[in-house]
Parts: C-alpha cells; structure tokens; sequence
C-alpha cells in the first residue's frame, strides 16, 4: 500500500508519514514545496505520478484569528484546495482521509456533539473546514472525515509550545479556564488514522485523546511536567485582554458536571521541549473514531470526540483497544 500525506512539515503530517514508514507502509509526504494544494495542476501531476492508495490530507491553513482578516487564502486552501485533492482522488479511484476540526460547530448545547450534528462554524476557519467537508462529501465515496481539537506534537506550533516559550520569560500568568477541551498528541493520532486508513469503514469521525481540561488547568500541568516555576492565574474568556498566550475560543463541549483535570502529558512536555523520544505519552492515550452510519465506535463524548480509544482492522473487527 503507498499512502500519500499532504502537510508533512506540520505536527501532524509529520506523526502520520513516521507511523506508515514504522509500519512498512510506503508513505510519500509532501508539504508546499513540493504540491501547492491550491494549483489543481500541481496537485494532479503530484498525486498522479505518486500513484497512492490513499491521501491523507493534513495540510490546511488553521490560523484562527488571522483568517478572519485573510477570507480569500483560507477559503483557496481550506476548501478548494481539498477540494482540488477529492477530485485527483476520485480520478485515481483512492482513499481520501480530510483532517477536520471542532470549530464546523457552534460550541452551544447541553450534550456530546455527535459526527452528524448540523454543522454551525461561528468563524471564517470553521467555515471553509466545514465547505471542505462538503467537497470531500460531494466528490467522493471512499472517504473518511476526522474531525478533531487541541492538537499538539513535536512539529509545529501549538499550546504546549507557546507556554513553555512564556514560562521562559514569565514568572506570572494568565490564561482562560472557562474553556474545555481534550488536547490531543499527535503520536497517538497518527496511529489512529493509520489503523483507520487500513480498513473501508468510511465516514464521519470524532478524535480525541481521552480526558477534559481546561485551558488553566492544561497549563498548569504543562509546567509542573517541565519542572518549570511558573505561577498561572485563571481568568474567564470574558476577560481576555488578561489572558496570556493563545486563546482559542469556546470549544465544542456540553456536560460540564463531567469535566475533570486530565494529567495526560507526561513525558510529552520532556519531548517538546528537550526533543527526547517517549515510548508512552499519557496516562490516557485512548482514542476514539465515532463515526455516523459506519458502525465502529461504541459511546459517545463529553465533548468533540472525548470517547474511548479505539482502533480499526483490516478483518472485520470493527475495534479493538490499543495499548
């Protein structure tokens, strides 16, 4: 099997080519340089000479706040570029995986979003995520959508990061705890979308690792596993002019009563930081695909996809635990 991966540069890209390669899987991983997702006849000469199986599609452009000064190159790269990629994939007659997020909802309700909740995206980003979930969906049959939140890996820029960048400079600080979520390694991902990519059970997906934190809360932990003496404050998003570093908005989430501090990182903050290898990454690394219609995945989440860790076979077992 040959798998290409678009956004092999970033966080999660990265993560999904070293899981394939480890698994013996041909994985050919393009980032701009190689394929500009927005050109059509750069993305059918790339994905047509690689000849793949299956396109994992994890490029996109997922700067929130700056989209919405920048509609017209997020909507280029977002939806017509992946809609550029269904197209070569429906020629080629492969597989085509569409990494989505949380933000096609509207963050309201009291219950789990479920993957075939109506879709509300409240901003320019989850706009054009939710108009590329629509060109996998109108061009393709042999489709997988992931949607997912909080994501963070050894590439790239995320949360993780930007704290202990801040913690270096800081003695004090602030970040909102009126907003929830699941933050999710990267590592763990990849080896579900591997799993998942295997097998033909398409459709609509939730994934997540699996406890609930709050942006306070992810930060305080992110700076007891660095060893790094740093005092947070909690605000609420109602007072962002307080909060430091990134502040993503409210996330898909409903019944509060259930949310608990999750200390999931250990040895992922050593990673990022001291770009040491881990053999295990969380206390609760379980991950969950919850797809409409497909059958696979029990249970329902707290919030986007906060379920059990779950991984697909090639023999007709819809899932089984990883460990």
């Amino acid at each position: 099997m040959k798998v290409l991966v678009t956004g092999v540069k970033g966080q999660l890209g990265y993560d999904v080519v070293n899981e394939l390669t480890k698994r013996g899987i041909e994985a050919v991983g393009v980032d701009i340089q190689e394929m500009d997702i927005t050109d059509a006849a750069s993305v059918e000469k790339v994905i047509g000479e690689a000849a793949p199986d299956a396109v994992v599609h994890c490029a996109a452009y997922t700067a929130v706040d700056a989209a919405e000064d920048n509609v017209e190159i997020c909507r280029k790269v977002n939806a017509d570029g992946t809609q550029n990629i269904a197209n070569v994939c429906k020629k080629l007659d492969c597989k085509m995986v569409y990494i989505s997020t949380d933000y096609v909802f509207d963050g309201e309700g009291t219950r789990p979003w479920e993957p075939e909740d109506e879709r509300h995206p409240l901003n320019v980003y989850g706009q054009t995520k939710y108009e590329g979930e629509l060109a996998v969906q109108n061009t393709l049959e042999k489709y997988f959508i992931v949607r997912i939140s909080w994501v963070f890996g050894v590439n790239g820029k995320n949360f993780i990061k930007t704290m202990l960048n801040l913690g270096k400079t800081h003695d004090h600080l602030t970040v909102v705890n009126d907003q929830f979520g699941s933050p999710t390694y990267t590592y763990d991902l990849a080896r579900l979308l591997v799993d998942m990519v295997l097998t033909d059970k398409y459709g609509i997906y939730h994934a997540t690792n699996e406890g609930i934190c709050n942006w306070y809360e992810f930060a305080c932990e992110i700076f007891r596993q660095a060893g790094m003496k740093v005092e947070v404050a909690p605000v609420p998003a109602s007072d962002e002019s307080q909060a430091t570093g990134e502040q993503p908005h409210e996330q898909s989430q409903a019944d509060r009563e259930r949310i608990r501090k999750a200390s999931f990182l250990a040895g992922c903050v050593r990673e990022i930081s001291e770009r040491n290898p881990v053999n295990r990454f969380c206390v609760s690394r379980k991950i969950t695909g919850n797809t409409s219609g497909s059958g696979i995945g029990n249970g329902t989440a707290p919030i986007l996809a906060n379920v059990h860790h779950r991984a697909f076979k090639r023999d007709g077992v819809q899932s089984i635990q990883i460990e």
